[in-house]
Order: C-alpha cells, then sequence, then structure tokens
C-alpha cells in the first residue's frame, strides 16, 4: 500500500510540473503575440490558438490590453497554483504526512485559487459589458468552480493542519 501511495504522489508531482510547465508556455505565448499585435493589428485575429481579439483591438487599444492582462492574470496565478502544488507534492512523505509546511502551502493555495475566482468574475463581469458596446463580439466567459475548489483546498488545510496538532500532542505523550 505503501509504495501505491508513493507511486502516485510521484505521478501527482509529474501532472503539476507538466500543467506548470503548459501554463508557463501559454502565458509566454500569449504575452509573445500580444507584443507582436501592438505593431501589426492583424495578428490580433489569431492571438493564441485561435484566440481573436481583432474586434476588441479596433475598437478600443485599451480595452484590447485589459482583455489580455486580465487572461494573463489568471494564467500567472494559475502556474503559481501549480508551482505551490508540485512543492507540496514533494513535502508530503507518506511517514509523516502531516507536516506544517505542507498545511501551509495548502492554504496558500486555497487563497490564490480564490484569487483566480475573483479575477475571472471581473472578467466575466468586463466581458459582459464590452460585448455590449461591440457588436458581434463574443467571447467565452470562466467558469465559477474556483470557488467550490478553494473552499475544498482550504478544507484539506485545515485537516493537515489539525493532523499537525494531533501527531505532535502524540509524540508529546509518548
Amino acid at each position: 500500500m505503501k509504495t501505491r501511495t508513493d507511486f502516485l504522489l510521484a505521478i501527482m508531482n509529474v501532472l503539476a510540473w507538466v500543467t506548470f510547465f503548459g501554463l508557463a508556455v501559454k502565458t509566454g505565448a500569449i504575452l509573445i503575440s500580444y507584443g507582436v499585435s501592438i505593431k501589426n493589428p492583424i495578428a490580433s485575429e489569431n492571438l493564441y490558438m485561435g484566440w481573436n481579439l481583432s474586434k476588441v483591438r479596433q475598437y478600443d487599444f485599451w480595452h484590447y490590453t485589459s482583455m489580455v492582462t486580465m487572461n494573463v492574470l489568471i494564467l500567472i496565478i494559475d502556474a503559481v497554483i501549480a508551482y505551490l502544488i508540485t512543492r507540496a507534492l514533494s513535502k508530503i512523505k507518506m511517514s509523516n504526512p502531516f507536516t506544517m509546511p505542507v498545511a501551509n502551502l495548502l492554504e496558500k493555495v486555497s487563497y490564490l485559487i480564490l484569487l483566480v475566482w475573483v479575477v475571472a468574475m471581473l472578467y466575466n463581469s468586463y466581458l459582459a459589458w464590452l460585448s455590449k458596446q461591440i457588436t458581434g463580439f463574443q467571447e467565452n466567459k470562466f467558469s465559477g468552480e474556483f470557488i467550490l475548489m478553494a473552499g475544498v483546498v482550504f478544507v484539506f488545510s485545515q485537516i493537515f493542519k489539525k493532523g499537525v496538532e494531533i501527531q505532535s500532542e502524540n509524540e508529546l505523550t509518548v
């Protein structure tokens, strides 16, 4: 059982690293294509993998910049979350799973997920307003499941903190 759990943690760690690097590459690609689109407005038609913001770019450059900035901000926070998860997974040892550094990392992850939710809701509100201003402009909104995910991770961090307390009490009573 122990080897299977360690194996699953190792696989999850690798997947978290792949997610981190994927998000970093996606963020870099959007920033580079945005930089190109500053001089060449035609590039805004295919900003990243078919992401077409040419109508927003034609409407107003600052609205275009705001949309790109909010998306990049969400991607950066997601990348930081993936990085913190890799750190947490590398610190979990099955012989002593409840440690304060892991609990603190999980708590940070929950706060960052909540921050992603706030930025995503601001982006969705901005997008709704912008789509009323620009005829024929439709863009995909972010979903709102971040708040549930933040809550679940926060509960796990509190469970880890309680586990640390119980573990330290057991060590003192020996």
